[in-house]
């Protein structure tokens, strides 16, 4: 009584319980109820019954016994027959073997035949009530109903029955018992017929149970007997009787099988279809069986199917790769986790998802893993790194449970960190290394490119030179010549080069000559002068060198930054040498593939598979801890997630020794340094002992670390060996970029008072510490108080450059002011700057470049003036300033001087020094006034005034104004006339210009002037005179001649020789005058005399005039040794009246040809026929030498002279 009341209670409770739990369904919101969704499948599938009424068509058809309902995995299937059943009204019973099989043996397909039909046959067997298989061998526990406490009372009482009954068992055998058979004997007969009913009912049940019996063997002591086909194959056809019973005893008319093509055996649809027919065949079965195989389409091969199956169903999947995003989607939306994942990510990780059952499990773990891993209820996770792990623990369930244990794909992925960092900062730094090298061989390349180019305009300037030439210079000044061999490497070759005019020496008479070079360089390059071709060779070289260090500079942080890089970052560099990274996650390795490289599932996965504990420390802090421990220094950028629990677990000793050089803990200590301060100061000491050990940590700190400011101002402050060593050290260029764009300008500017290399180290690297440092402040480079070498090597930071111009900080250089005019005054056209540049700065106004160039006068003179060759036009005002620079060498200004066109109106304002190398340099207007100036200076120098007046344009142009005639001008007339080093030329014209005449020569005068003042008649003619000159017969025979007039006059006062006579016949004197000059000699020398009578002769021919002191003996002596023959026939007809016939003929024989044939006899010479021949033939004929003449018939040039027989 108790156990029924007992279980009439529980009964009741349950029902209570089921009650309350669906009164908290309705009354809990939508919200509440959509936090977890089932897995189950869904009776909502077929809304449009679509299926329903194919599968009740096929139930209704008496031909169809096995239908199909074919789709892939997690099409719906399931769903769609829950679907149908909740519609069926009639039994149906549900066959699934994915609950029986253990998944190991689905995947790896292990599970035996034998396997397989057991639990077929144990679902549908045990599926049934025993009570309705009450024949069945298969026996199952039977929970005791209430009826069983009747059965258990009518047993009691059976028992007792018989119990009763065997007491009297005598008086039955001998009938006792039954008499009197009478009602009030009822309890005896009633007893004893109970106890017949009790025992008969005994035996039937007995009977009963003996048919599911069955003999399995009989096992002896040794011996075992079994059936022969206790090993048969099928499981199901040893039972078909089993399951002919079944279906006799149940009203099951549809039997539904799912899952059964997991096992890719056709053998089981086989012996099921047999099945179903010697079942329907049965005639015990009394309704028709069919049954309904869920399964995929590609379980039989080709028409296969169609042959095995009476119906197939093709189901359309509800979910795929192409529509699996809504599905991921409508779970978000459902968790209301639009505004947290990331839709791309959804979208792409989608295509790997087509299981919907996967996908809703997804999304409940997730719920269930955000509510545990929220701390004080706010969720700071990635939550798309979170779906990504969850993703991976539904894919990969065996990996991820070894993940935890450090095994798995995962794990080996996730362990390949080091090795990446380690290959991808040895690449980088081998990529710096070679663009080093590549760098040092183009700085070696620009010198060796230059002498190139000088080589070739060296050997196009030689190739003008003469062969003996041995020295050239831009100036007459002997100090800077240059030897020949060594033009290309000398340092005055571009001013040679540029120079308009050389000089060159040459090796026989070291004579001084010049030579024109305006056109030098258009020969070599029509194009492009030799500073634009150098500037080129050096612009080219700069840019690369640019675009190098633009690489370097992009690559050095890329190593500190490889360690703090991202995994799927490393793996994706490096993916093609680990092309079978991923092969460990099998087929579905691409979402794999995905989740990793894309960085969401990484080495952080731990955050999302493990609560948080205030305090607790991640792996990689464990990990530091225990390589530190085992005195093993991590490198500095190794993670740390919680630096403040590592520094509470580490020693003191250990801020002492390398393991502090980590860049989470040092940050961590400078971020709190008064509770740090003495982990800080002992991290100081350590940097400052051993500097050279903690560059690769300063390295990795410069790059990512939060507080190098503070670092390097701690250093700055507490070592005042900091400079020279970040200087001395390989990484100087990257401590210095540091230091000067962290620490404080005051601190910067001391380090630059106490340091020079510093400014100096930042003057040569400028161009590339802006380059790496591009916002950085100009006051941090002002404050180093350096100049700037090359403003257009920085032109890209405006700011700097503009902040180094106003502060002056700049180098006097031609690119300098070309920049500056360019970029920060923005002229339009830089070419008046490179005619007259500093004429153009002073008419700029500014005070800021006119302020710098003042103060440093002398470097913008040798810097730019003197170096810009075209720099030829400043104008008066700007010379003038550039001469009285008192401080600046004479050398320097000499050389400027030279240079410009511009000349000077006058002396005034110019200082004394410079008197001489304005005349020597022709930058001096031209003008008597000027000259007597110069005279008048105490720097007077008669060697440079002569070679100014020795110049030709300065003489052209002088010569247009006349010498002074005053008295204050006598000393420049006196100069002029002494001027014994002007060019002969020079001082013909200045003679020539005088206006005096000199009565006597002046003393030491060379005799080339002399002539030339006799040319000029510049001095008296006067026996005195004449005198003077008597060492030098050349020039008192020129004097005579030049004053021949004066001569002929006052011959009384002058004795000349016949020699001095004869000497002056070969003057140029007029023939009237060498006429009264014959005159005077005494022609009774002539005989013997030959050249004297061959010039009388040519004098008095070409005169044409009679000579009164001719006789018979001067006329043929002057006719026999004049030459040519047309002057002695002249001479012959002029004096042959002085001849006798004889004399004629005897001076004819000693003429030439055809007139020595001019004699008695039968020939008949022939003369050219011409005026002197004609009057010859006609005073021969009248004085009858010849017989007579005529012009010859034949010749018409000739005449025939007919000789006298005898």
């Amino acid at each position: 009584m108790t156990k029924l009341i007992t279980s009439l209670i529980r009964r009741l409770s349950d029902g209570l319980n089921h009650v309350i739990i669906l009164l908290e369904r309705k009354q809990s919101s939508p919200s509440q109820r959509s936090k977890f969704v089932d897995l189950a499948p869904t009776d909502e599938a077929d809304k449009q019954g679509i299926y329903a009424e194919a599968i009740e068509f096929a139930m209704n058809s008496p031909k169809v016994f096995n239908i199909a309902i074919t789709g892939p995995y997690g099409s719906g299937k399931s769903s769609i027959i829950q679907s149908f059943l909740k519609r069926y009204k009639r039994d149906a019973l549900q066959i699934s073997l994915a609950t029986f099989i253990s998944e190991a043996e689905i995947e790896g397909g292990n599970a035996s035949r034998q396997e397989i039909e057991r639990s077929i046959l144990q679902q549908m067997l045990y599926g049934a009530d025993a009570n309705k298989l009450p024949l069945s061998r298969f026996k199952r526990i039977q929970s005791p109903g209430i009826t069983s406490l009747f059965k258990s009372l009518f047993i009691t009482l059976g028992m007792l029955s018989i119990s009763y009954v065997l007491n009297f068992q005598k008086d039955i055998v001998n009938g006792d018992y039954f008499t009197p058979f009478a009602l009030e004997n009822w309890l005896s007969l009633s007893v004893f017929s109970f106890a017949i009913v009790f025992l008969w009912g005994v035996l039937h049940s007995l009977y009963v149970a003996s048919f599911g019996l069955s003999l399995k063997g009989i096992s002896l002591k040794n011996v075992e007997l079994k059936p022969a086909n206790d090993d048969e194959t099928s499981i199901l056809n040893k039972h078909l009787d089993e399951i002919i019973y079944f279906f006799q005893r149940t009203n099951y008319n549809l039997v539904i099988i799912e899952d059964l093509d997991r096992f890719n055996n056709a053998e089981i649809f086989v012996t099921l279809r047999e099945i179903n027919n010697l079942v329907n065949a049965n005639s015990g079965v009394k309704q028709h069986i069919r049954f309904l195989y869920a399964l995929r389409d590609d379980i039989f091969v080709n028409t296969e199917r169609t042959k095995f199956f009476e119906f197939i169903i093709p189901v359309i999947p509800i979910i795929n790769t192409s529509n699996s995003i809504d599905m991921v989607l409508a779970q978000g939306q459902r968790l209301s986790l639009d505004d947290g994942l990331d839709r791309q990510f959804v979208r792409e990780v989608s295509r790997y998802l087509n299981d919907l059952r996967l996908i809703q499990n997804i999304f409940n773990e997730y719920k269930i893993y955000v509510a545990n891993l929220e701390t004080e209820g706010e969720n700071l996770l990635d939550t798309n790194k979170l779906l990504a792990v969850l993703i991976y623990k539904n894919v990969y369930p065996k990996d991820f449970e070894q993940l935890h244990r450090g095994l798995g794909t995962l794990a080996k992925i996730l362990d390949l960190r080091d090795k990446l960092v380690e290959e991808g900062e040895r690449e980088h730094r081998n990529a710096i290394i070679k663009l080093e090298k590549i760098l040092e061989a183009g700085e070696r390349q620009v010198p060796v490119d230059l002498k190139e180019l000088r080589n070739i305009y060296a050997m196009a300037f030689l190739e003008k030179l003469p062969s003996n030439a041995y020295s050239i210079s831009i100036s007459q000044n002997n100090a800077q010549f240059v030897e020949i061999f060594n033009l290309a490497s000398s340092d005055k070759f571009e001013q040679i080069i540029e120079s308009k005019v050389i000089y060159y020496k040459l090796t026989q008479n070291h004579y001084l000559q010049s030579m024109n070079l305006d056109n030098l360089q258009n020969e070599v390059n029509s194009l492009k002068s030799y500073q634009q071709r150098k500037k080129e060779i050096e612009a080219k070289a700069a840019e690369k060198k640019n675009k190098i260090l633009s690489r370097i500079r992009d690559f050095r942080p890329k190593i500190a930054s490889i360690r703090t890089a991202k995994l799927n970052e490393l793996l994706r560099v490096s993916l093609e040498n680990e092309p079978n990274l991923f092969d460990g996650f099998g087929e579905n390795g691409e979402l794999a593939r995905f989740l990793i490289l894309e960085g969401y599932l990484d080495d952080t996965y731990y955050q999302y598979t493990s609560l948080f504990h205030s305090g607790r420390m991640s792996p990689n802090d464990n990990k530091f801890l225990i390589q530190i421990r085992a005195f093993i220094t991590p490198e500095p950028d190794f993670p740390i997630d919680n630096p403040h629990e590592v520094i509470a677990a580490m020693r003191n000793e250990d801020f002492e020794q390398s393991y502090v050089l980590n860049v989470a803990i040092v940050d961590s200590l400078l971020s709190d340094s008064i509770r740090y301060q003495s982990q800080i100061q002992k991290l100081l000491e350590y940097i400052m002992t051993g500097f050279e050990s903690c560059e690769g940590f300063l390295g990795a700190y410069y790059s990512s670390g939060n507080y190098v400011k503070q670092l390097l101002t701690e250093l700055s402050t507490n070592w005042n060996s900091l400079i020279p060593e970040i200087l001395s050290s390989p990484y100087s260029k990257d401590h210095v970029m540091k230091l000067i764009s962290n620490v404080s300008i005051a601190t910067l500017r001391s380090h630059a008072r106490d340091f020079e290399e510093l400014p100096a180290f930042v003057q040569k690297n400028l161009s590339e510490i802006l380059l790496n440092l591009p916002e950085l402040e100009p006051e941090r480079i002002t404050c180093l108080d350096f100049e700037v070498k090359d403003l257009s090597a920085i032109h890209q930071h405006s700011s700097i450059v503009n902040t180094l111009f106003e502060e002056g900080l700049f180098s006097m250089t031609i690119e300098n002011i070309e920049f500056i005019f360019e970029v920060i005054l923005v002229v339009d056209t830089l070419e008046p700057l490179h005619k007259s540049n500093y004429t153009v700065i002073r008419a700029t106004g500014n005070k800021v470049l006119n302020h710098k160039i003042e103060h440093n006068f002398s470097d913008y003179l040798n810097n730019v003036l003197l170096l810009l060759k075209t720099n030829t036009e400043e104008d008066s005002s700007a010379i003038q300033s550039v001469l009285n620079h008192d401080d600046l060498e004479l050398r320097v200004l000499k050389t400027f001087i030279d240079q410009q066109m511009t000349k000077l109106q006058n002396l005034d304002k110019i200082p004394e020094r410079m008197h001489p190398p304005l005349f020597e340099s022709n930058k001096i207007q031209p003008s008597w006034k000027n000259c007597l100036s110069f005279m008048e200076s105490p720097s007077f120098s008669e060697d440079a005034l002569t070679r100014f007046l020795d110049i030709d344009d300065v003489r052209t142009v002088i010569l247009k104004e006349d010498i002074p005639r005053d008295e204050e001008s006598k000393s420049l007339r006196s100069f002029i006339l002494r001027a014994n080093s002007l060019t002969n030329a020079s001082y013909s014209d200045y003679i020539q210009a005088l206006p005096s005449i000199y009565k006597a020569f002046p003393s030491g005068l060379e005799s080339e002037k002399i002539r030339i003042l006799i040319d000029k008649k510049k001095v008296e003619f006067s026996e005195h005179n004449f005198d003077s000159i008597s060492e030098e017969r050349d020039l008192q025979i020129h004097f005579i001649a030049s004053y021949i007039n004066e001569y002929l006059t006052e011959n009384d006062e002058f004795l000349l020789s016949d020699d001095y006579l004869e000497s002056l016949l070969e003057t140029e004197i007029p023939l009237t005058a060498k006429l009264k000059v014959i005159e005077q000699m005494d022609l009774s020398y002539l005989s013997g005399n030959r050249p004297l009578s061959e010039l009388i002769a040519n004098i008095i021919v070409a005169s044409d005039s009679n000579l009164k002191n001719i006789d018979e003996d001067t006329a043929r002596d002057l006719i026999i040794s004049s030459s040519p023959i047309e002057t002695q026939i002249s001479i012959l007809n002029k004096y042959h009246t002085l001849l006798s016939d004889d004399e004629v003929r005897h001076i004819l024989t000693k003429l030439p040809d055809p007139y020595c044939d001019i004699k008695t006899g039968y020939s008949s010479p022939r003369l050219i026929n011409n005026q002197q021949n004609q009057e010859l033939v006609r005073w021969l004929e009248s004085r009858n030498i010849i017989s007579t003449w005529k012009k010859d018939p034949i010749f018409d040039n000739k005449i025939k002279v007919n000789l006298l027989r005898r």
